[in-house]
């Protein structure tokens, strides 16, 4: 008579914990958001950055170092012309940023490598775009927010000002009008700066390097043409002053804000630029912004491929 033997399960072997779920497969059938919201969600995580928000707490000290050094002395001086009822700022709304330019220079140093350096280095720039996003969003992001990023630093002293000049009852009309003179000359500074910073950024994934080469071009720039301007005045080529101005950013920024924007320029012997003048540095400004933003394209078109 045969026996039946019961049939034993399969088991796994000791120590094997492999499971198999089934868990299905659904595709996506929610909202597609494109290519503007991926373009507004860079331009915002690259804004933020700037600042050092969302990153480690090492990363917020300079930048917000920086941002109070640029608005501490503004406060000062409200405070000083409120408590002695002074009838205008001791500085005006034009010339503030020139006159702490070396903080601007070194915010940029600091923060263009940041924006575009590491996704160099890493090799990420490739991956976005993989996503809905072509190598123009991806520019004008980062351009647009470290332009924001150095907008905020220049004009939130300006906004200081003007809040104190109000306080202490300063003529509106003549504030008022300052204030936007200063608002309009921050805002061609900010453009400026920021396309020159990235394009220098750009050319080096190390961040060491793309810090230096900004201050170098920046500070060295302003100085040469500082100096050329010093030697030409004391030479009595006082007409020649004006055309050295268009070989710095800083001086560039003078020179339109000195010919257009009610300002007095800070070079030797003072000479504000005629409106001949006035005209080509605005043309050279918005050619070398619009010369950034453009090699910016042509070279993450090389980027990723």
């Amino acid at each position: 008579m045969a026996v039946e033997h019961p049939v034993q399960p399969l088991t796994s072997p000791r120590g094997d914990q492999t499971r198999i779920h089934d868990i299905g497969y659904r595709g996506y059938d929610g909202p597609r958001l494109g290519r503007a919201y991926a373009r507004r969600s860079l331009y915002a995580q690259s804004l933020r950055g700037a600042y050092g928000l969302g990153r480690s707490a090492k990363s917020k000290v300079l930048p917000m170092l920086l941002f109070a050094v640029m608005c501490v002395p503004a406060a000062i001086m409200v405070a000083v012309v409120v408590f002695t009822k002074g009838h205008d700022l001791p500085v005006t709304y034009t010339r503030y940023a020139i006159m702490l330019q070396a903080v601007i220079s070194l915010y940029v140093a600091s923060q263009a490598p940041q924006a575009v350096s590491r996704d160099l280095r890493f090799k990420t720039v490739p991956l976005y775009f993989s996503r809905p996003i072509e190598t123009a969003d991806y520019v004008r992001a980062k351009f647009a927010a470290l332009a924001s990023a150095i907008f905020i630093l220049t004009a939130a002293p300006l906004v200081v000002m003007y809040v104190g000049a109000l306080l202490s009852k300063l003529g509106f009309a003549h504030q008022t009008k300052e204030f936007a003179e200063g608002l309009v000359s921050v805002a061609l500074l900010s453009l400026l700066f920021a396309g020159i910073g990235l394009v220098i950024a750009a050319v080096t994934p190390r961040r060491g390097f793309g810090i230096a080469a900004v201050i170098a071009v920046m500070t060295i720039s302003y100085g040469a043409v500082s100096t050329l301007q010093a030697i030409a005045d004391v030479q009595n080529h006082s007409g020649a002053i004006p055309w050295i101005g268009l070989f710095s950013p800083v001086t560039l920024i003078d020179g339109v804000q000195s010919a257009f924007l009610g300002a007095t320029a800070r070079n030797p012997g003072a000479i504000d630029p005629s409106t001949g003048q006035g005209a080509v540095y605005v043309v050279v400004v918005l050619a070398l912004i619009a010369g950034s933003y453009g090699l910016l394209v042509r070279r993450y078109k090389k980027v990723g491929l």
